[in-house]
Parts: structure tokens; C-alpha cells; sequence
């Protein structure tokens, strides 16, 4: 499946703001499928990935950033936190020379395209897990499940290699793509 991983990933970051406008008051504290991660520190992640990135398409390095981006960052409204970080993450992804660019991370350059991709993969898993936590509509978009599974198929053992993702669940034989790839990273859907 041939897709501009911008739009997947923009598409991405807007289900998982759906699930965002969701959360209830209480539900900031429930456990999510990320081990030790509850809501808010899962919506928090991707909040900071949202504004780490338009730095980092910029040009400057993961030190330059430095902890900007680390604590709680979603302060008295998280909506509006996850808001306005993943407006600017979706903008900083517009311009045509964007995935031409170099990505200057703390291990090393990468090129901007193989960055971005790498945030749609996490959005996208994340989008599950948040709904999951809160007991929302689970059922990702099948089109960015398809291309999340293309991308995440070569990393998969390196993932699992560095503890980032657990031991694939079993799986019936009639699995649907969303339950093979949510596997693949080590959930039981």
C-alpha cells in the first residue's frame, strides 16, 4: 500500500485526539495496555513526540531541546494540551521538502521520513491503547493498519530485541490485521 506518511500520520494524530475529547475526569488515572502508563501519562507522551517534532523538523538537535518537553505537560487542560501540540505536529509535516530532511536525534541523524514514520506507528498503537483504556470504540483505521503493518513488519525484532515491545500474544488462525499487528507490538487484543 503506497500512502504519504504525512497523511498517515496527521490522520493518525486526529484519531487519536477523537479518543482524547473522550476522556471524563476520573479516566486520567486508569491503567492503560502501556505497562505502567496510565491515561494521562500516555496522553502526555504523545503530546511531547507532537511538540519535540516541529523542533526537530527545524533542524535543531535533541540536546538543543533539552528537557523542554519532559514532565507534565498537559497542565489544567489536557484537551487543549493534546490540541495545540498536535496542530503544530501536523503542520510542521506540511511542507513538500519536509521528508527530505534530516532528523538529529541523540543516537544519531535520521532522515525525516523514517522519523515521521516512526511517530505514526506510535500514534497509531497508542490510539488502541487509549481507547482501550477507556473503554472506548477499539477499531483502528483499517487503511493506516495496513500501513503500519507494512512499516513495522522489518522493526518488529529490533523492538523486541530492546524490551521496547513484549513477547507476541497467540493468535487465532482468523485473526483480523488489527489483531496481527496489535500482536505484532505485543498486546492481546
Amino acid at each position: 500500500m503506497t500512502m504519504d506518511i504525512r497523511n498517515a500520520y496527521r490522520r493518525s494524530l486526529g484519531h487519536f485526539g477523537v479518543h482524547v475529547h473522550k476522556v471524563r475526569g476520573g479516566q486520567w488515572t486508569l491503567p492503560t495496555p502501556c505497562a505502567d502508563w496510565d491515561v494521562h501519562t500516555l496522553v502526555n507522551h504523545l503530546v511531547g513526540e507532537s511538540l519535540l517534532l516541529p523542533e526537530l523538523l527545524a533542524g535543531r538537535t535533541v540536546a538543543e531541546v533539552g528537557d523542554a518537553f519532559e514532565g507534565d505537560l498537559l497542565g489544567e487542560d489536557p484537551v487543549k494540551a493534546f490540541d495545540v501540540a498536535s496542530a503544530a505536529a501536523a503542520r510542521a509535516v506540511e511542507p513538500d521538502d519536509v521528508l527530505t530532511r534530516t532528523v538529529r536525534l541523540s543516537f544519531g541523524d535520521v532522515p525525516a521520513e523514517e522519523y515521521i514514520s516512526e511517530l505514526f506507528v506510535d500514534t497509531l498503537i497508542h490510539t488502541w491503547d487509549l481507547a482501550t483504556a477507556i473503554g472506548g470504540d477499539d477499531r483502528l483505521d483499517p487503511e493506516l493498519v495496513e500501513v503500519c503493518a507494512e512499516l513495522f513488519a522489518e522493526a518488529e525484532e529490533g523492538y523486541r530485541q530492546t524490551g521496547v515491545i513484549g513477547e507476541r500474544p497467540p493468535l487465532p488462525e482468523d485473526a483480523d490485521a488489527q489483531t496481527r499487528l496489535l500482536a505484532a507490538w505485543g498486546r492481546d487484543a
